[in-house]
């Protein structure tokens, strides 16, 4: 899988130095969870799940040619059957979000894509089974996608505590929101992130924000 914006967005975002039980959901490649391991104490466990055995796969290999191959953990594994001994004090993903779009004719395709089979509600609800009552999740979805998460995580009194407007340009329309939820309500944070400054070249939030990921 190649490395998205999106999944170099949420990696750098998320509030997650401090956390020590980590969980991605959908890792995908392993892209995130390998960033998460860069931000993390040398102590920080992470589990990532991932639904493909092909992603899987390469999330392991990927894993162990990198600094951190006893920190992190890749489970093939479906959320809704996933258990763990420890809650989470932080759980993150980028998570499938076309519902209504053309399917893909390969399979795998629609499971890392759509919707149909992990819900906005089915991530919501396993999220806040399996997070510590102090833990935070973190997500990336496009507007109209985020605002409809916000309005199903309310309702499971999942909290919103931070939030980030992306834009790739600033006199464009928004194009994603990065979302941290809690299990207690307090005064959200906002920011709003833009990443062209002029023509193909980074503004200096974003190149703050992402430039200890990037090899120059």
């Amino acid at each position: 899988m190649k490395v998205g914006t999106d999944a170099v967005l949420l990696g750098a975002w998320m509030s997650c130095e401090d956390a020590k039980d980590l969980l991605e959901i959908g890792t995908g490649s392993g892209i995130i969870a390998l960033m998460a391991s860069q931000r993390t104490k040398n102590d920080a466990h992470i589990d990532a799940i991932e639904i493909e055995k092909g992603e899987v796969e390469q999330a392991r290999e990927n894993v162990l040619n990198s600094p951190w191959p006893k920190k992190i953990f890749v489970h093939h594994a479906v959320l809704q059957n996933y258990e763990n001994k420890t809650k989470y004090d932080f759980i993150f993903s980028n998570p499938p979000y076309f519902n209504n779009s053309l399917r893909s004719p390969a399979p795998h395709r629609n499971r890392t894509r759509h919707t149909h089979q992990l819900g906005f509600d089915d991530l919501v609800f396993n999220a806040k089974r399996l997070l510590h009552p102090q833990g935070k999740l973190a997500v990336i979805l496009p507007v109209s996608e985020g605002n409809k998460f916000k309005e199903i995580a309310a309702i499971h009194n999942l909290y919103l505590i931070r939030q980030c407007a992306f834009y790739s340009r600033a006199h464009k329309p928004q194009e994603r929101w990065l979302l941290e939820f809690g299990l207690k309500e307090q005064r959200v944070e906002s920011g709003k992130l833009v990443l062209y400054a002029h023509g193909n070249q980074w503004s200096e939030a974003y190149r703050t924000l992402t430039g200890e990921f990037y090899i120059e």
